[in-house]
């Protein structure tokens, strides 16, 4: 067996030192031959003892997307709820009319109310995803995920027989609360057993099958209401309590599924690592790479990197409480703060861009417009369709032109996108009140045009990228409650847009839409000035990413190129090319530091 000494450490204020501190700091290496498993340490039902690689990775993703549907869909189901007339009657927010031909058209007379209603699901979500990113880190990633599956199961049985407002608040914060522990551990799980140069082509599938929820919770009760003459699955002329009470219990499938599902699914490598559990996480490791010929070197080389950092990271003396995280506080030049500041921001941007307000509220835009109440409806829908294909865009491009540029040329589209739905909007109203059908209905359909053009580039950029980067850039001991900080900022973004939202549609009208729009362009000096690219870089980089001492991305990338230079075999899976052999360039694995073997 050889051994090697570290060329650095990193010391209590998380610098990179030299050789000579770190000489104590001796890692056993098996970097020339593969490791043989006498005894699988894994459960022979373990999907990863009958499937390995790519096959592997798409088990795992499709289990994750489970969740992700699941989130998808709660969040569609409620713009359908907010048009159910016995729902609006029950919980006592507004009542519905018949204006200009359209039954049932809702009248909301308390937007507070309503407003609440959805947002305290945001609540929910945010101690949620810190009560999930603790435990996570404390009890592993598949357990917590089985965890959170109940929850949520119990807060769509609230919701589903709710008799009243109070009654539905609290489930609402329940079912969210359920949430925020999936939201904060899934994309976690993903990214810990994806390849570093594909975690965003594997994320962007998944948050696909998030717009899929958003579409089946729209088509349900969209389908429900128009088949209502047919009588199909209704009573009372498509009016009752079922409009609105099986949509919510539907959600209760998907949950029951990844519940019974997940506990088939390897744990994170990494997170076994870092608990001690290492020959499970290198057997895992080697199932997700390959454990013949050319890739068990990779393999083995990234199980040294993870297993490096976490004793590295095991020798700080640094506060891992989330107060500790946000202050920044102890944690040296690891930077804390500063990436949760990152997250935070990046989600709550994600909202303020106008997908909350659209998502929720398109029909409400659509209204505006000059649709009626059936034909906004049906318009909403068509929208969803043309969101999840747009998903599809970001599969194929985000692991090719990386992060920032994703976000760059998506806050172009979509601000303009934004200032002109605004703008056919305002024309469309004027001739409404003019008297001219004609014009009123081709501006109406531009304004909807662009509504459509918003959702499409949204979905093809800043969906994915506000959940892919927060599981990305933190250390491996906080990995759960960094991602968890991520869903306070979608929790927060979210929960204050959705609140307002009903608010500005009712006070400002279309120019609700200028204020998301300015949001786009605001959005662009932002991710350029401080969010550095971690596209291609393996999670164990990201310290050096963020060991610069401002927050300007210019000196993010100097110093982790300066410190990778210093240190060519910090991350040695990075240094290995595709067919196993050693990159020259990026340094040996540290073969310079090899003596004879014993």
């Amino acid at each position: 067996m050889a051994r090697f000494s570290s060329p650095f450490c990193l010391t209590a204020d998380g610098v990179l030192e030299s050789a000579s501190l770190a000489k104590s700091f001796a890692l056993e290496t098996s970097l020339i031959a593969p490791v043989v498993f006498l005894d699988t340490p894994i459960s022979s039902w373990n999907v990863a003892d009958r499937l390995k690689k790519r096959q592997l990775l798409i088990a795992i993703n499709t289990v994750a997307a489970l969740s992700i549907f699941f989130f998808g869909y709660d969040q569609g189901m409620m713009g359908g709820v907010n048009n159910a007339k016995d729902y609006i009657d029950l919980m006592k927010f507004g009542h519905t009319e018949t204006i200009n031909g359209s039954p049932h058209t809702p009248v909301i007379t308390d937007s507070l109310l309503q407003g609440g209603i959805v947002s305290v699901y945001y609540l929910g979500t945010l101690i949620g995803a810190l009560f999930g990113g603790w435990v996570g880190d404390k009890i592993g990633r598949i357990k917590s995920i089985a965890l959170g599956s109940v929850w949520g199961v119990i807060g769509a049985a609230l919701q589903c027989s709710a008799q009243n407002h109070v009654w539905m608040i609290f489930a609402r914060l329940v079912n969210g609360f359920g949430t925020g522990i999936l939201n904060a551990i899934v994309p976690v799980w993903a990214t810990e057993t994806a390849e570093h140069t594909s975690r965003g082509q594997f994320i962007a599938i998944e948050f696909t099958l998030n717009i899929f929820g958003v579409v089946v919770a729209y088509w349900l009760e969209l389908l429900e209401l128009t088949t209502a003459s047919s009588g199909l699955a209704f009573i009372d002329d498509g009016v009752s309590a079922f409009r609105w009470r099986f949509p919510i219990a539907f959600q209760i499938i998907p949950l029951l599924i990844l519940f019974a599902a997940v506990w088939f699914f390897p744990e994170s490598p990494r997170w076994l690592v870092k608990m001690g559990h290492e020959e499970e996480a290198r057997y895992i490791l080697g199932r997700l790479r390959g454990d013949e010929g050319e890739d068990v070197a990779r393999a083995e080389a990234e199980f040294q990197d993870i297993k490096h950092v976490a004793e590295l990271e095991r020798t700080l003396s640094y506060s891992t409480s989330y107060f500790s995280m946000f202050t920044g506080r102890t944690t040296g030049k690891l930077h804390l703060g500063r990436r949760v500041e990152l997250v935070v921001w990046l989600q709550i941007m994600q909202e303020w861009v106008g997908i909350a307000g659209v998502t929720i509220y398109a029909p409400t835009i659509f209204r505006i417009a000059g649709f009626d109440a059936m034909k906004s409806q049906w318009i909403s829908g068509l929208n969803n369709i043309f969101y999840m294909i747009s998903t599809l865009i970001c599969v194929f491009t985000l692991d090719r032109i990386g992060r920032r540029w994703t976000l760059y040329w998506g806050s172009t589209g979509q601000g303009i996108a934004m200032f002109l739905a605004g703008g056919f909007a305002r024309l469309a109203i004027n001739a409404t009140e003019a008297g001219d059908a004609s014009k009123a209905s081709r501006y109406g359909a531009a304004a909807a045009a662009m509504i459509f053009i918003f959702t499409f580039v949204f979905g093809a950029t800043w969906l994915t990228v506000p959940w892919l980067y927060p599981a990305e850039i933190f250390p491996l001991a906080v990995r759960g409650k960094g991602n968890a900080w991520g869903v306070v900022g979608w929790s927060v973004g979210n929960g204050w847009l959705t609140l307002l939202c009903p608010v500005m549609f009712d006070s400002i009208g279309e120019k609700t839409l200028y204020i998301f729009a300015i949001s786009n362009v605001i959005t662009i000096p932002m991710v350029w000035a401080l969010y550095p690219e971690s596209n291609q870089r393996t999670l164990e980089d990201m310290d050096l990413l963020f060991a610069a001492d401002t927050p300007w991305t210019w000196d993010a990338e100097r110093t982790f190129t300066q410190l990778k230079n210093e240190n060519p075999d910090f991350a040695q899976a990075a240094a290995q090319l595709k067919g196993g052999k050693l990159d020259e360039e990026m340094g040996k694995l540290g073969v310079q530091e090899l003596p004879e073997k014993e």
